[in-house]
């Protein structure tokens, strides 16, 4: 029976599942999504979540706790700075899990998981490229009005 048994083993010894885990969130706070197995994913949604909650908090304390988890000091960084305002508002529900489909080389189902309002973040970025390449190509092609 396994009662009174939470969380998932993965296959690993605790030091394995513990690396593992610590890497999947790191990643996840600096690059906003990562594509991994959807046990993984499952397994490090709460984890993310734990995260971005003693973001919102920002205190010393917190800081302190989350630096000891991550792995780099970059997403402490990323964590407190961009991501504990940008979900200030929100009670929850910080990441979400995609199902992508059956990798090729072993038939792993793979997921991805990402962080709410990433795909916003990027679009706009995306929007703001092409509006320097306008820009820069107008510059470019002459002093004078666009519709000449």
């Amino acid at each position: 029976m396994r009662h009174r048994k939470a969380g998932t083993k993965l296959k690993r010894d605790i030091s394995a599942r513990r690396a593992l885990l610590r890497g999947l969130v790191t990643n996840v706070i600096e690059e906003e999504r990562i594509t991994t197995t959807v046990p993984k994913a499952k397994a490090a949604k709460p984890l993310v979540e734990k995260m971005i909650t003693l973001a919102k908090k920002d205190s010393l304390h917190a800081r302190r706790l989350a630096a000891s988890y991550l792995l780099k000091p970059e997403a402490v960084e990323k964590l407190f700075e961009k991501l504990g305002p940008r979900f200030n508002q929100r009670n929850g529900g910080y990441t979400r899990i995609v199902r992508l489909g059956w990798r090729k080389g072993d038939g792993a189902e793979t997921a991805k998981l990402e962080l709410v309002g990433s795909e916003l973040v990027k679009r706009a970025s995306e929007r703001a490229a092409r509006r320097e390449e306008r820009l820069k190509q107008l510059r470019e092609g002459g002093e004078g009005q666009p519709g000449e």
